[in-house]
Formats: structure tokens, sequence, C-alpha cells
């Protein structure tokens, strides 16, 4: 009988030694920063083609430290299924001024409403962004690039 303690014991020690893992690792995962696969032709020269792993930071969004040049990954207003990445270009009270490729050389300008960001991809002839779309609820921010991780000769930071 004292060894099935002994075995009871060690697998309830074990076995919380797992969850304490995972609840860290869920915590550093959502809610501090995590890699992330992030590919397409809208960031092309900053970010490749075929795909760059990179560290996104969940932090400082959330405590307001984002500004024009940062690379971020928001939900998209179009489709809430997907997270594109984009850099901000105008914060609130920002005047930004900006033309649309297709629709010739004829430029706009908007002044970002409080509350919002004005995003673009750095490749403006295959991006869709907020020239489309408009300014983007700040609250669609969901990181922030700071580290490309992959591939190798490309390793550094972002910022």
């Amino acid at each position: 009988m004292r060894r099935w303690g002994l075995l009871a014991k060690e697998a309830l020690t074990q076995t919380l030694t797992f969850a304490r893992f995972f609840c860290l690792f869920h915590v550093t995962n959502h809610y501090l920063w995590s890699p992330t696969l992030v590919f397409g032709p809208s960031m092309l020269p900053t970010l490749n083609l075929t795909g760059d792993v990179i560290l996104a930071e969940y932090v400082s969004h959330r405590v307001g430290r984002l500004g024009p040049g940062d690379i971020v990954f928001v939900r998209s207003p179009v489709d809430p299924n997907k997270i594109v990445t984009k850099r901000i270009v105008g914060v609130e009270g920002d005047r930004v001024t900006y033309f649309k490729p297709r629709n010739g050389d004829s430029c706009h300008t908007v002044v970002v409403p409080k509350g919002h960001v004005w995003i673009q991809g750095d490749n403006l002839y295959a991006s869709r962004d907020s020239r489309q779309f408009g300014p983007v609820p700040y609250g669609l921010i969901e990181g922030k690039a700071f580290f490309r991780v992959w591939p190798p000769n490309s390793f550094g930071s972002l910022g």
C-alpha cells in the first residue's frame, strides 16, 4: 500500500510540474511574446515574400508605446479571422498624405482620428491597408514585431 501512495504522490508532482509549465507557456505566448510566421508581398522589401519568423511582443500596444515606423500585427478590419502585418504611418492627430497606386497619382490627406492608427504595407502596390479601409481602431492591434529570427542571414532587430 505504501508503494501505491508513493507512486500517486510522484504522479501528482509530475502532473503539477507539467501544468505549471503549460500555464507559463500560455501566459508567455499570449501576453508577453511569441514567434510568428509572416509571409506575403505587402511588406516587401522589409520582410521576405516566402516567410520570416518574427518575435512579436504583446505589451507595447497595451501601454500605448507604439508610434510611426513600428511594424504591428493587426486583426484585419475586412476579415476578422486574419492577422495582417503592416507598418504604422500615423497615430491619432497625425495628418497623413497618401496615394493609391491604382488610381493614378492623386494624393489624399486624412487626419487620423482619436483612438486610431494609419497602417500601410511597405510594398504600396501589393498591400491592402488603411488606404482601402481607413484608419484602424487601436483595439485591433494584436502585437508589435521587434526581432527577426529566421532566415539566418536577416537575423536581427526590426526597429
